[in-house]
């Protein structure tokens, strides 16, 4: 669904909140208090003013660690949370898949559940008490009410709150609602633990009865929780139709024990089904669904194929997930043990073959679990990476059912779907049968929507025949709350009615949704509505990848299904820029709705061909710093690093790029030039010292685009050149090398050819101890061969397949003059653009070939120490290494390769840094406009964490931070030594730090145990 908003407020205060309600009521304009926008049956857009709490209100406001509770700012994200919690051994178990973006005001919002609900419930059983704004702007409290002495309903003192409580004649009519309706609940509200739909009236059945819902007796719960009357329950899940949520008390549970995995394999999918129901009665904390779909999908996703690798047996048509967390290693084995047993009871073995082949694949290692856990929390966007033009569609997503009539109702779902020309597919919760099934359609065509239509009737009605619930985690929103009727009755949408009449009479907060509802196929709230249109712009890159218009580039837009992965603050390098600023416009989320926006015809003042090159979508862009995490962690595959080479060139094509971006594109040109001339790099270090100061950087910045705050990088009077590397003891001749090792056509990238050589120069040294023979690219070329880079970064994509082109021709003619030979270099940034960027620009075979030769110098010793052909030792004192990876190595998957490179020298205790971009990137660092988020990107992680090291360095502790046995520091001071292969991360790390970091090369060649015949470099 889309509605374009308003309004979007990011208050900074319940005072802010106040006053955009008093101005809304004043205007007449509806209200939508919103966290962080994942939610899929659009309950967060609406023709309002949207209040989105997660920019500032999302604090821990109070801990009570006896009392296992806490109370939170509504904006506040599960994971930020819980990352709190943890050093109390304590966390808030309702663990969404969306954990990195939810915020703990939309889970109450949406009555969410997690994949854990068996155990620890929804929501609605870990919510105590909240405040909210009600429609007319008054701040309450929704807690619990208890009989008081005259037998009068009263509201319980709060530990923590000065709201006002609701009156006490509010909360009567409450009561009597729950007493007129208490036959049609207890009739038909579903009995299923994952009902979610309309509200949750059946907590006004009395005072002394927390309504239908069995898991409160059940549940471990304080007494509290198990028998008064809580308004707090009704407030859960009214999706923001009866109050904007501002702060809620969590009841919180200790961190679980010990987990264990086991993997269970079915020959088909009904059979999975059907052992749900068996497997539960082994009382796991999860059971989770993975269908053969699932698996295919994940398998073509990079970060996703090794795990799959190392858990899935054969090829499976389902997984079940099934997890124990005991105290116990014991029990847990036992429990696993048992698992086995069940399984074999139900007729599953190993070697059975065809209907009863299966088994157990047991997971005791943590990393594995949580990376398994990983796979299985994206299953959603797994799904949604499907290049077609049809998507799996959200609308019968998350209906549950009674485990026993499980595999019944999936099958019958299944048949819905087949009968209507398409299919489902399946993950998540079998544990209580709450399946997320999604068919595909193209909603693009009238036909499909009306398929969508056909079909959300057929399976409210399956639904309804298993007495199930038609929403059993994502709420109602457009999608659901048009069939209340059918799936409730008409008396209690009455019901519904009358609390949202007493909550908002006016129709005020986020209208529409539960009650009064819009038809859920109705086009023009949809995404893709009446006016959506397919553009036709010209493009500069490849995009044959996505099957729609514009080459492909606006399906490959579409991919963005608004998931948030892009929003998490912590974990991975996506998105630097939006944890920098906390702007959504500065997400990749935001950025992809943009250009969608921009393609189809909606971006303000823009049309056509001139929509891609215009000003205010520019605006959007320019804070992503093409780090391409998005590439890689984003679970649909969203390239915004490529999407924005289109716009740039869009505005280079409608000229409105200026000196700032020649002077960036040009410059392997005129550094070229200047080595040519004498004193060229001393003239030119000289000219970029004078104008840092200040009447000259004033006109250096209006001019350039430059900060004159800020140290330009240094040209080195001497660049790199392959004539002049020293060659110690070996020749440089390759038949003087072992002819069995692979040949190196060493490529010098432009950086560190002009800037720092001295990574060059250590890298050939190191290669050449080890034998290997070195083709170097200045014998085939007058001008040093370039990937294309900096005219890439500016949107020069011409001039960049220019350079692309000629650095192709003379690498690959050097492939085909020694065979078996690869490209080796050192600056990622570079070397990975044959990776990449090639391939979009120059498509064909032979830029396949060349991506598949050319390596990182680091990647390329590993392959070579695996195969054993890598004989090198190194020595030296015991060393902290900390690496900072860069951007692309992260994207690509190569930082693993840097940290078994380095492991190899003894006594280096070597860990990575957890940061994201280190916020130079390339020219980004020093432009006038970015500079300041530049520098708060590297204060984020990178620069906190090199402050650190460096002030343990100094205090003597060891690399562990141990002590002695004494108690003691360890008596001899351990060095740390900073490692990023990264142009840009040197300099940033250089100019706001006093610590300076090196190239892999560099650091290796210090440590060569043979040192004599070579130069000591970069210590």
């Amino acid at each position: 669904y889309q509605i374009m908003p308003q309004a979007v407020v990011l208050p900074e205060s319940i005072d802010d909140v106040q006053a955009t309600f008093d101005y809304a009521r004043e205007q007449g304009i509806a209200l939508l208090p919103r966290g962080g926008g994942t939610s899929q049956n659009g309950q967060t857009v609406n023709d309002a003013i949207v209040i989105d709490n997660s920019r500032h209100l999302n604090q821990l406001l109070e801990l009570d660690v006896e009392n296992r509770r806490c109370v939170v700012q509504a904006g506040i994200v599960l994971d930020v949370l819980n990352r709190q919690l943890k050093p109390h051994g304590l966390w808030f178990p309702v663990d969404v898949s969306t954990a990195s973006r939810a915020t703990i005001g939309g889970m109450c919002g949406n009555n969410s559940c997690g994949q854990r609900s068996i155990v620890y419930g929804t929501m609605r059983h870990n919510v105590r008490s909240l405040d909210a704004l009600g429609a007319d702007a008054t701040l309450r409290h929704f807690g619990s009410w208890l009989p008081d002495d005259a037998g009068e309903l009263s509201g319980q003192e709060s530990y923590w709150s000065k709201a006002a409580y609701p009156s006490t004649g509010f909360v009567s009519s409450l009561t009597s609602l729950g007493e007129r309706y208490q036959h049609d609940i207890q009739k038909n509200f579903p009995d299923v633990l994952r009902r979610v739909g309309g509200y949750n009236i059946d907590t006004l059945l009395g005072a002394g009865n927390r309504g239908q819902d069995a898991f409160f007796q059940n549940a471990g719960l304080p007494e509290y929780a198990k028998s008064h009357l809580n308004l707090a329950d009704l407030m859960v899940g009214s999706e923001g139709t009866l109050g904007c949520t501002t702060a809620v008390e969590l009841q919180l549970a200790p961190l679980p024990g010990k987990r264990v995995l086991g993997v269970c394999h079915f020959p088909s999918f009904y059979k999975a089904m059907d052992a749900a129901q068996h497997l539960v009665a082994l009382k796991p904390t999860a059971v989770e669904l993975v269908d053969a779909t699932m698996i295919q999908l994940a398998r073509d996703i990079d970060s996703f194929r090794p795990v799959l690798e190392q858990f899935v047996r054969g090829e499976p048509e389902a997984l079940l997930l099934v997890e124990f967390a005991s105290e116990s290693s014991d029990e847990n084995q036992q429990s696993l043990a048992q698992l086995s047993e069940c399984m074999g009871d139900l007729g599953f073995s190993w070697g059975a073959g065809h209907e009863q082949e299966g088994g157990v694949v047991e997971v005791l290692e943590p990393t594995l679990q949580a990376a398994i856990a990983d796979v299985r929390t994206s299953g959603l966007n797994i799904m949604m990476s499907m290049k077609s033009e049809g998507k799996p569609v959200s609308f019968v997503e998350d209906c549950a059912v009674a485990l026993t009539d499980l595999a019944e109702y999936t099958e019958g779902l299944t048949e819905i779907f087949e009968k209507h020309g398409t299919r489902g597919t399946w993950y998540a919760h079998a544990s209580v049968g709450c399946l997320h099934v999604r068919p595909v359609l193209n909603l693009k065509l009238d036909k499909d929507l009306s398929a969508m239509r056909a079909m959300a009737e057929e399976a409210f009605d399956l639904v309804l025949k298993y007495k199930g619930s038609h929403s059993g985690e994502h709420g109602d929103g457009i999608s659901r709350s048009e069939f209340h009727e059918k799936m409730f009755g008409p008396s209690l949408v009455n019901a519904f009615s009358e609390v949202k009449q007493l909550f908002d009479p006016d129709g005020f907060l986020n209208p529409g949704k539960i009650v009064d509802p819009p038809s859920m196929n109705e086009r023009r709230l949809l995404r893709y509505h009446g006016n959506y249109k397919e553009a036709s712009v010209p493009l500069q890159l490849d995009w044959s990848a996505w099957p729609e218009s514009a080459h492909g580039l606006q399906g490959a837009v579409e991919m963005c299904n608004n998931n948030g992965a892009c929003r998490k603050l912590a974990g991975g390098a996506m998105c630097p820029s939006y944890r920098a600023t906390r702007n959504e416009t500065d997400v990749t989320r935001g950025r992809a709705n943009a250009l969608r926006l921009a393609l189809s015809g909606q971006f303000a003042g823009s049309q056509g061909d001139a929509a891609l090159a215009s000003d205010d979508l520019y605006e959007s862009l320019k804070l992503c710093v093409s780090c391409k995490a998005c590439k890689r962690e984003c679970p649909t595959g969203v390239d915004m690093a490529k999407m924005k080479l289109e716009v740039l060139a869009a505005r280079e094509a409608a000229g409105k790029h200026g000196l700032h971006e020649k002077l960036v594109a040009s410059m392997p040109h005129y550094a070229h030039r200047l080595s040519k001339l004498p004193l060229g790099f001393q003239a030119f270090n000289l000219l970029g010292r004078l104008f840092r100061l200040p009447l000259l950087g004033q006109l250096f910045e209006s001019v350039s685009g430059f900060c004159s705050q800020r140290p330009l990088p240094q040209f080195n009077a001497r660049p790199f050149a392959a004539s002049s590397v020293p060659e110690g003891a070996e020749k440089t001749e390759a038949k003087a090398y072992d002819t069995e090792k692979t040949p190196v056509i060493f490529w010098a990238d432009t950086f560190n050819r002009y800037f720092e050589p001295e990574n060059l120069t250590a890298a050939v040294n190191v290669l050449r101890k080890a034998g290997y023979p070195l083709i170097f690219t200045e014998d085939v070329s007058d001008r040093p061969l370039c990937c294309g880079r900096t005219w890439l970064s500016t949107g020069k994509l011409e001039q960049a397949r220019e350079e692309l082109q000629r650095t192709s021709r003379e690498l690959l003619s050097l492939l085909n003059e020694h065979p078996g030979a690869v490209v080796v270099g050192l600056e990622p940034s570079c070397l990975l653009t044959f990776r990449d960027e090639l391939a979009s620009l120059l498509p064909g075979p032979e830029s396949d070939l060349l991506s598949s030769r050319a390596f990182l110098f680091e990647e390329f010793l590993v392959a070579e120490m695996e195969k054993g052909q890598l004989d090198l030792k190194f020595n030296g004192d015991p060393t902290r290494v900390l690496v900072h990876g860069h951007c692309h190595q992260k994207a690509f998957g190569q930082m693993d390769a840097v940290l078994r490179l380095l492991e190899m020298v003894p006594d280096a205790k070597v860990s990575m840094i957890e940061s994201s971009c280190c916020g130079m990137a390339g020219s980004f660092g020093y432009n006038r406009d970015t500079v300041e988020v530049s520098k708060k990107m590297a204060g984020l992680s990178l620069l906190p964490a090199i402050e650190e090291a460096t002030n343990r360095a100094r205090s003597g502790e060891s690399n562990s931070g141990e002590a002695t046995e004494s108690g003691a520091p360890a008596e001899k001071e351990i060095p740390v030594v900073f490692i990023a292969d990264g142009t840009s991360c040197r300099h940033q790390i250089s100019d706001c730090s006093e610590s300076r970091a090196l190239h892999v090369a560099c650091w290796l060649n210090d440590r060569l145990s043979t040192v004599d015949d070579l130069p000591k470099l970069g210590l």
